[in-house]
């Protein structure tokens, strides 16, 4: 790809570098941006170095603007059942179901030993300091249905009271896959559908 602007050659490589976008993406954006670059360019720029403000929640560990997150704060939400999920994009993809009212907490991944990556990398230890503060009813483990997510679903199991009910989302999500990939009636009706961890593996 032959560029007459290194401007624009070092522009279209830097935006190439983002995830799921080739040159040929990049090219076609940057071009889009010099068309329009006084209005649509400035404002872009504007709200992509206000990303350096954004922070993780202090509860949860979601995105958030402030200290705690607006699930956190929101007096609507169901405060005695958290949904336990991997990453920031699950939140979001149970969110735009509609079908959960409860609070979150971001584990950050999933045990993977193969990937060295142990408890002590994710946030379980702050999700039991929560549970020791607050009278949690309910954990809905909202992890992808993997062979480590389901490792990281059994540890869980054993460091929580007995008087607290463990459930996983229905197997409406295929085994293997990803839960930010399952579209929106299945996720919601996997959450909704939620069955006791106990249950599930016969115990």
């Amino acid at each position: 790809m032959n560029f007459s602007s290194k401007t624009v050659e070092e522009a279209v490589l830097k935006i190439a570098e983002l995830p799921g976008i080739g040159k040929k993406t990049a090219l076609r954006l940057v071009l889009f941006m010099l068309k329009d670059k006084y209005h649509y360019t400035e404002e872009l720029v504007e709200r992509i170095s206000k990303l350096k403000e954004v922070r993780f929640c202090n509860e949860c560990h979601n995105l958030s603007d402030e200290e705690l997150c607006v699930i956190c704060t929101s007096p609507k939400r169901n405060k005695d059942i958290i949904c336990v999920v991997e990453n920031v994009r699950d939140i979001m993809a149970i969110e735009e179901t509609g079908y959960f009212n409860g609070l979150y907490h971001v584990l950050g991944g999933v045990i993977s030993p193969l990937d060295g990556v142990g408890p002590g990398d994710l946030e379980i230890d702050s999700l039991l300091k929560r549970m020791s503060v607050s009278k949690i009813r309910e954990l809905v483990m909202a992890i992808s249905p993997t062979i480590d997510g389901d490792t990281t679903i059994y540890y869980l199991s054993k460091l929580v009271s007995a008087d607290v009910e463990i459930s996983t989302i229905a197997r409406g999500v295929s085994f293997g896959g990803e839960l930010e990939y399952a579209d929106e009636l299945t996720l919601g009706r996997s959450i909704s559908a939620r069955i006791p961890y106990q249950e599930r593996t016969g115990n």
